[in-house]
């Protein structure tokens, strides 16, 4: 398959799904329009809002959140944005080179998730190979942290639109007993309890419209992003094997600033023997 092509797969899946979210919903409730007029005209996506009350509103909320949410997990997580090849290419040749502070140069003036790793491990050389190892791994696990963040929201929406459809059918069913309490079975009524009929089905149907396409994305865009960390994972180590860290004792590259010093009491202690050496000679 070409590569653009399966680039655009997962945006061709989700136009797919979610062209119109509420496709079903209006669907759902023609049976019970049918039984209340004799001549049914098809609903309009307006019509379709209305008819399931105030859930409506809310669920066309989350559906919005959910596209949003999937385009920028997937344009986040594009190859060209975690690891550009021009970068890759630049940062190896500096590698190979020795020039760790233009690599340090480079990263700092061209962001990309590479370019962040590839930096924090190249300020830790100094400290040796363990605690480059450490910084190298937590930055890649606060940008893991970062991705699953944004979309752990996609699960939250998979969770309660469900929910709020449910809550939809309650008060739609309350609305349909109470009708039917008020006129009986074969009462004037009749158009009133369907309305409540359709209620209950547009929101249930809603809810569960809006729920499907939002686990799917979900562990689709987790599984895209664990495997595109790992490949970055990859890359780096490739970069950083067989340092020689004990070349770096001593230096400091780069612009980061060292807070950690000497502790104040061992600093006096060693100002107050100065003297008296130099006194004694």
């Amino acid at each position: 398959m070409n590569m653009k092509l399966r680039k655009l797969l997962p945006l061709f899946v989700l136009g797919a799904a979610l062209v119109p979210t509420f496709l079903f919903a209006q669907e759902a409730v023609e049976p019970a329009a049918e039984a209340a007029t004799e001549a049914v005209s098809e609903d309009s996506f307006l019509d379709t809002l209305k008819q399931g009350g105030w859930v409506m509103w809310p669920l066309l909320f989350c559906s919005i959140a959910l596209v949003w949410l999937t385009v920028d997990g997937y344009m986040r997580s594009m190859i060209k944005r975690m690891f550009p090849p021009a970068h890759i290419e630049q940062i190896r040749t500096l590698f190979q080179s020795g020039d760790y502070r233009g690599v340090y140069e480079f990263c700092k003036a061209n962001p990309s998730t590479l370019s962040d790793v590839v930096r924090m491990g190249v300020v830790f050389l100094p400290d040796g190979k363990t605690m480059t190892e450490e910084a190298i791994f937590s930055e890649i696990s606060r940008i893991k942290a970062g991705f699953d963040a944004r979309i752990s929201y996609l699960s939250v929406i998979g969770v309660c639109a469900p929910m709020v459809g449910l809550l939809g059918t309650v008060t739609g069913m309350k609305g349909a007993f109470g009708a039917l309490g008020k006129e009986g079975v074969g009462g004037g009524g009749a158009g009133e309890l369907a309305g409540h009929i359709g209620e209950v089905l547009v929101a249930t149907a809603s809810g569960l419209a809006v729920s499907i396409p939002a686990f799917f994305f979900f562990y689709l865009l987790r599984n895209r992003i664990t495997t595109v960390l790992h490949d970055l994972q990859e890359v780096v180590t490739g970069l950083f094997r067989k340092m020689p860290y004990e070349k770096f004792e001593g230096y400091q590259i780069g612009d980061e600033e060292i807070y950690a010093a000497m502790p104040n009491w061992v600093a006096a202690e060693e100002g107050e023997e100065a003297p008296a050496e130099e006194q004694q000679a």
